[in-house]
């Protein structure tokens, strides 16, 4: 498709979305991005929409400065997929055993494990250096040091909103494939927030048009300790994915002994990264946007009723090397309660092992945009390797 250019910025804002199908709110929030100074550029997924301070689904390149609002409360939130050798003909006519399963062994919602999980029992845990992952908590903010068997007990679990555990087939092969989405749990959320709040009374932070983009400036005590923070719970989140796969697949190999794991495809999608465009070393912030580098395998999911894609990024550098993490919401969750109903949900999630009842009416496949137009606006920044349908889905 190509990108179109946005109005009224200092920096370049590339959108690659039809402009009049942008919500009001959201092109304030982008304009708003595109003022800062620090700014070097801005790149819009077509999945984008309102955000607190910085939109969902922006790539936000910043010069000598990070905006913890760019990143979102959810930092390192990702997707996680893996190949099975398993063929849709493999699996049971009636999944609801095999979602009750999951369900037991990967604690949804605010739930957590009873003790924390010991990564050295798990099969197929393959990250190391988990003792010094553990001394750095110490580290991290004061504020949240008490919050550690929390975090611990915490690691390895789903939660709940649009996280989600799915089995789901490819469209051309009938091979499954397990996906899971879901961050950096409430420590991130709980690091994030202390950060924005310290960041918004910052001096230089005081005529921003909005405090929420408010930003840490390299060289300073603020910025470090904001950066260190954050790729720990970058990190917890990549390892909470892959303690959680290890679990679907356990419960794989109890109910279909014969199941072999290809290497798993992951990919954060609210993160920070050092990256060089332009010739100029920049901080970049993906809200929402997985990095999409040439020939970098990604993951795209659409909602609990309309499948995933499994893409191989082009390196378009126009985007900062990214693409849209999903869908994206069209709707608020507030708007799909009043919206939908119980049985919208059922007649929009058919053939999907899922739950079907009003605590999860609000990830309605109606409340998020149109898959296919989404891929269809990104084309010059993935290639489809695989297009999958999801025949079970748990959620939190």
């Amino acid at each position: 498709m190509g990108y179109s250019m946005l109005s009224g910025t200092r920096a370049p804002v590339r959108v690659w979305t039809d402009l009049s199908t942008v919500d009001s709110g959201a092109l304030d929030q982008l304009r708003n991005i595109g003022s800062l100074p620090w700014v070097h550029g801005v790149a819009v997924m077509p999945d984008v929409h309102l955000g607190k301070g910085a939109t969902v689904g922006s790539v936000i390149a910043m010069r000598q400065a990070v905006s913890p609002a760019a990143v979102g409360v959810d930092i390192g939130c990702g997707m996680t997929a893996v190949r099975t050798s398993l063929s849709a003909a493999d699996l049971p006519d009636d999944l609801g055993a095999l979602r009750s399963a999951v369900e037991a062994a990967v604690p949804v919602g605010f739930a957590a494990h009873g003790e924390a999980l010991d990564p050295r029992r798990l099969h197929g845990v393959r990250s190391a250096g988990w003792d010094a992952f553990w001394r750095g908590f110490g580290d991290l903010h004061p504020r949240v040091r008490q919050l550690e068997t929390r975090a611990r007990r915490q690691l390895g679990t789903l939660g709940g909103g649009n996280h989600f555990c799915e089995l789901s087939i490819d469209m051309s092969d009938s091979r499954v494939w397990v996906l899971l989405h879901s961050g950096s749990r409430n420590i991130g959320k709980e690091l994030a927030e202390r950060h924005m709040a310290v960041a918004r009374d910052l001096p230089h932070n005081a005529d921003l048009p909005d405090r929420d983009l408010a930003v840490f400036l390299a060289g300073t005590p603020e910025m470090a300790a904001y950066r260190r923070d954050l790729f720990w719970a970058q990190d917890y989140a990549r390892r909470n994915r892959e303690l959680m796969l290890a679990l679907v697949c356990r419960v794989l190999r109890d109910a279909l002994p014969a199941v072999g794991f290809e290497a798993p495809i992951s990919c954060h999608h609210n993160y920070v990264a050092e990256e060089t465009y332009d010739g100029v070393e920049l901080l970049v912030t993906r809200k929402g946007a997985i990095r999409a580098g040439r020939g970098e395998l990604g993951i795209i999911p659409g909602s609990m009723g309309t499948g995933s894609y499994i893409v191989r990024g082009l390196g378009n550098t126009e985007a900062y090397a990214s693409a849209s993490h999903g869908a994206g919401r069209k709707m608020s969750r507030n708007k799909a309660r009043k919206a939908f109903t119980v049985d919208d949900l059922v007649a929009q999630t058919a053939g999907v092992e899922c739950r079907k009842d009003a605590g999860v009416v609000d990830e309605i496949p109606g409340a998020y945009k149109d898959l296919e137009t989404v891929m269809a606006q990104q084309t010059d920044l993935v290639e489809v390797v695989h297009h999958l349908k999801q025949v079970l889905c748990v959620k939190g």
